[in-house]
């Protein structure tokens, strides 16, 4: 015989464990349901495209779904994507800006929108629109390139130099790093100094043009590795390869290859995965909950040469 007074009971306890196990189904945080935006500046170079893939890697590892939006050096397609990603309902931004200053208001609006972002690689100037700034010591990395232009130019001699985009603080900082040091040696005189825009193919342009003006220079620093390889192109064609030490910034793979091929003479090498990784480790530590972060993370980087890449373990595929 069944006893109803011990039935009912378990019934009770079994609708309960239902209850609870929906109640804790609306509580809980379903990392597979939130979005991580990957926003960058261009996907037309090779360091961006490893930027916006290692970001978006590490976001799905970790649980996201990620969606890369390219800019394409155009603040106005910026601020489209931001409006969109805002609508959609992205849970946080990872972000490469294209101007430091043009970019903010898209970082505002996404604060105002309670969507954390974390800039990457650039910054955009002021403190108080970013939840941090995961940026590479670009001055510091100038100053001590600066340092081994100066020897390997034993102090003297003229250069050229080709900047990056205007409105981005990397531009400057490795331009003020390299000539805090450059510019205390009165024999060593910059001829040119134009920008290319980070880009190969106008700097190899911008290069084919200054040579004409200027066809016995010594040295060519530059802002990037993209533009440093355009500016060996053009030395090449020009039959001054040879002749003319070429300086980059990023430790992309070319350039590591004709740093040791000894074409390039030297670089700075910093790490797209790691910046990205590290923004995308700070937006999940945000959605878990953390709010106290720092401003500005910096990351450390390497002056690279023709003297040490030989002893140097350096995995390529942390390079474009």
């Amino acid at each position: 015989m069944i006893h109803l007074h011990k039935v009912l009971p378990l019934k009770k306890i079994l609708i309960g464990l239902v209850l609870l196990s929906f109640l804790g189904c609306g509580t809980s945080t379903n990392k597979a349901e939130e979005k991580i935006a990957v926003v960058v500046s261009t996907l037309n170079n090779p360091w961006f495209v490893v930027l916006a893939e290692a970001a978006a890697e590490r976001a799905r590892a970790l649980g996201y779904q990620a969606t890369i939006f390219d800019s394409q050096n155009n603040t106005s397609k910026e601020s489209e994507h931001f409006e969109n990603l805002i609508a959609a309902g992205f849970s946080a931004i990872v972000f490469n800006p294209t101007d430091s200053e043009g970019s903010i208001s898209n970082v505002k609006r996404a604060k105002n929108a309670g969507i954390p972002t974390f800039c990457m690689d650039r910054e955009v100037n002021t403190l108080d629109a970013a939840t941090s700034q995961i940026i590479s010591d670009s001055f510091t990395g100038c100053v001590e390139l600066g340092e081994y232009f100066v020897r390997q130019l034993n102090k003297k001699g003229t250069y050229v130099e080709l900047l990056g985009l205007v409105g981005d603080n990397n531009t400057w900082n490795r331009s003020k790093g390299f000539h805090s040091v450059v510019d205390h040696f009165p024999k060593l005189k910059m001829v040119a100094q134009q920008s290319a825009d980070f880009d190969r193919s106008k700097a190899l342009e911008v290069m084919e043009s200054i040579l004409q003006s200027n066809p016995d220079i010594d040295a060519v620093f530059c802002g990037n590795d993209a533009m440093a390889m355009g500016a060996y192109q053009a030395l090449l064609a020009a039959d001054k390869a040879n002749k003319v030490m070429v300086f980059g910034f990023d430790g992309a793979e070319d350039v590591l290859n004709s740093i040791q091929d000894k074409k390039i003479k030297a670089t700075v090498l910093q790490s797209p995965k790691k910046i990205a990784q590290t923004a995308v480790e700070l937006a999940d530590l945000y959605m878990n909950g953390k709010r106290d972060f720092n401003p500005k993370t910096p990351l450390a980087v390497t002056l690279i040469t023709q003297d040490n890449i030989e002893r140097l373990t350096i995995n390529t595929t942390k390079q474009p």
